[in-house]
């Protein structure tokens, strides 16, 4: 062997060595300054160092060490804690010591999807143009004044590489500027209701399709349903696989939370998608429940807004039913435990908006959601009424609702609209529909002998049926070809 190449060689070993034996402790980005740890569960503290090295964690009144396996990764448990309002610091030692302050416990919440959840608090402007009768919020972005409340935006690998745009802040000011509207006014609401620190995580891409959400190798499965039919690979529809998950969610594991918000659905509704992103959605929820080591973790999403899509120029036709059975297939995802959702059929000012205002209500929406199933406040109503079961009777079908709230009713006082029954030869006419005992009386007389029906089966449906809370009534088909397959 030459003896120069093998003195080059033996000093860049020797070089290597050096450097990793000094390497410095280093912390994931979402593990900083300001942040807010989740209450009553155990809390990962990890990172990287020199392989061997050891390090200590003091927080709260504990002190936890590890030790950095071979390729340089340690991590720690901090036992859970209750929610606590002061200020603390996180001490981590090794070769290196790293102090974060301002330290809060309560609840945090991921949110995540396109650019309807996205869309930033700087883009608001309907705070003093509200036409749906819902109160515009009393703090806009000027006012937002609440340092218990704290936000952590990923923007860094899709648009901006500057530092600025990843870190904790508190949900005020300038910070607060590039945040998901719909996130802040869920955080704000929950602290309402909660009246403990809240954290929320934004990692939201507009105009992403489901699929980039989806770590790759989740992809390479084939559905079976209950019917035995087999699908097709979810991969070979493409849509990226994997792109933002590798880059804005996975950082963030195994970072505690107490669930997930997903607003999402438009960019694969255009591809007139139903029953195959009903299993894009499963494998989102399941895989990011597995990564997160729990099974439990609340999912809760929301069902998109009417849009015509069918007067849009694209390179698929779209006829009037392809959002209503987006919506279907939505829903499927019901089916898992822990998982629910929110319409918001009225929060549509035109139909040609793909990104309606109000993006207060839906935040709100989302905390009663949360409230009533994560935080057991059985009290309080989220949902407006939801289609459980109908009967034929005589000439008439009768439908019975979940989430009926304090009872059935119209918003404008008019007889209810956006129903529609069909009998044997599948052709709908429109239905009268009447109130009775809390249930909905549907007839025609185009259809003596009705055996299905239809409730605000059209994207552009905004019905007047609601539940007496003021919350929508849910699109739905009496004949459903997917909910007994999936």
């Amino acid at each position: 062997m030459d003896s120069n190449k093998w003195t080059f060689s033996s000093l860049g070993i020797l070089l290597l060595c050096t450097f990793n034996l000094f390497s410095q402790v280093t912390l994931p980005k979402v593990l900083g300054h300001n942040m807010v740890l989740q209450q009553r569960k155990e809390i990962p503290i990890w990172g990287t160092a020199s392989a061997g090295e050891k390090i200590s964690v003091d927080f709260a009144g504990q002190k936890k060490i590890a030790v950095a396996d071979s390729s340089g990764k340690w991590s720690v448990k901090l036992s859970a804690m209750k929610a606590s309002f002061t200020p603390q610091e996180m001490i981590i030692k090794g070769s290196n010591t790293i102090v974060l302050k301002n330290i809060l416990i309560g609840e945090v919440w991921l949110c995540s999807g396109q650019s309807n959840m996205e869309y930033a608090m700087r883009k608001y402007s309907k705070f003093e143009t509200a036409t749906k009768g819902y109160k515009p919020p009393e703090d806009d972005l000027n006012k937002a004044d609440n340092p218990n409340i704290r936000i952590f935006l990923d923007r860094r690998k899709y648009m901006d590489p500057s530092p600025e745009h990843l870190g904790w802040d508190s949900a005020m000011g300038k910070p607060l500027v590039d945040f998901s509207a719909v996130g802040y006014y869920f955080a704000k609401d929950l602290y309402a209701k909660l009246h403990v620190p809240i954290g929320m995580i934004s990692a939201a891409v507009p105009g992403s399709r489901i699929e980039p959400w989806i770590q790759a190798s989740k992809m390479e499965v084939s559905p079976v349903m209950k019917n035995g039919k087999t699908l097709d690979k979810l991969s070979s529809d493409g849509g990226d696989p994997g792109k933002f998950y590798d880059t804005m969610i996975q950082p963030l594991i195994p970072f505690t939370i107490k669930g997930f918000l997903w607003y999402q659905g438009e960019s694969n509704c255009f591809l007139n998608e139903n029953i195959r992103y009903a299993y894009k959605l499963k494998t989102l929820i399941e895989s990011w429940r597995n990564d997160w080591n729990d099974k439990k973790l609340p999912f809760y999403f929301v069902q998109i807004a009417p849009y015509a899509y069918s007067t849009t120029k694209d390179e698929r036709t779209h006829n009037p039913e392809n959002l209503p059975e987006f919506w279907e297939a939505q829903r499927l995802a019901l089916h898992l435990k822990n998982t629910n959702t929110i319409a918001i059929t009225d929060l549509v000012d035109s139909i040609a908006d793909l990104h309606p205002g109000y993006k207060w209500e839906v935040g709100r929406r989302l905390s009663l959601l949360a409230a009533n199933k994560a935080y057991g406040q059985k009290n309080v109503i989220f949902s407006g009424p939801v289609y459980k079961k109908m009967k034929i009777t005589d000439h008439n079908i009768e439908l019975t609702f979940t989430n009926t709230g304090s009872g059935l009713a119209s918003r404008d006082g008019k007889p209810l609209n956006w129903f529609s029954i069909a009998g044997t030869d599948g052709k709908f006419a429109i239905a009268e529909a009447v109130i009775k005992d809390n249930k909905i009386i549907l007839s025609s007389t185009e259809v003596p002998h009705p055996i299905s029906a239809r409730f605000g089966w059209n994207e552009t449906a905004q019905s007047n049926f609601i539940n007496k809370e003021g919350f929508p009534a849910v699109p739905f088909r009496t004949n459903n070809p997917w909910d007994k397959l999936f």
